[in-house]
């Protein structure tokens, strides 16, 4: 199983319809979970949070919702994708040879423990998920230069990743692809074997 995080960012220019439509074309018959970043939505909630100075329990839910409303928008692109919420949902809908996208439970990822702070975001809930759900590869696909000799802690410092990332990751047994978009296209051939 490989879970692909698509940045929030994406969404600004034509690279999001493009990623869905590679996933669709190069990852037919395989079991992948599609996990939203935030995007516009997320970036809303940052500035309410700063103008109302509401606690970050409140902006965590509301940053979740944000994913919900970009898997939403990723569903009205790619309709013959599924919407799961939850793991167990993600799993029957893989068992029906479906692409799923992740648009996440508010109370599950609460009854797991994932705090509330802007240090976590979709990054590290894509690799939560890939650990909950025994994920093979976890590919987060961004629209900023990455280096990739860097470790997940360099780039958490370069803020290309969340800074709780490399906690989520420490000890993955899945392989970890953090690739920029441009690249990401140029190298499916590689991700793939």
């Amino acid at each position: 199983m490989i879970i692909i995080k698509l940045g929030g960012s994406l969404s600004r220019s034509d690279a999001l319809i493009k990623c869905l439509n590679t996933v669709e074309k190069n990852y037919q018959g395989r079991a992948v979970v599609i996990v939203p970043g935030g995007g516009a939505f997320a970036d809303q909630v940052r500035l309410a949070q700063q103008h109302w100075q509401f606690d970050d329990n409140t902006a965590h839910h509301m940053a979740l919702l944000a994913m919900q409303q970009m898997a939403l928008m990723f569903n009205g692109l790619k309709p013959g994708f599924a919407i799961a919420h939850t793991v167990e949902a993600i799993q029957e809908q893989l068992d029906r040879q479906k692409t799923v996208i992740w648009s996440p439970d508010i109370i599950e990822l609460d009854n797991a423990g994932i705090q509330a702070s802007w240090d976590i975001t979709s990054d590290s809930l894509a690799a939560w998920l890939a650990k909950t759900l025994s994920a093979t590869e976890l590919i987060l696909i961004k629209s900023a230069a990455i280096d990739t000799n860097l470790s997940p802690q360099q780039l958490a410092e370069q803020n290309i990743v969340d800074k709780a990332f490399y906690d989520f990751v420490a000890q993955a047994a899945f392989k970890i692809q953090i690739i920029n978009v441009q690249s990401w296209e140029d190298d499916l051939s590689v991700l793939l074997t």
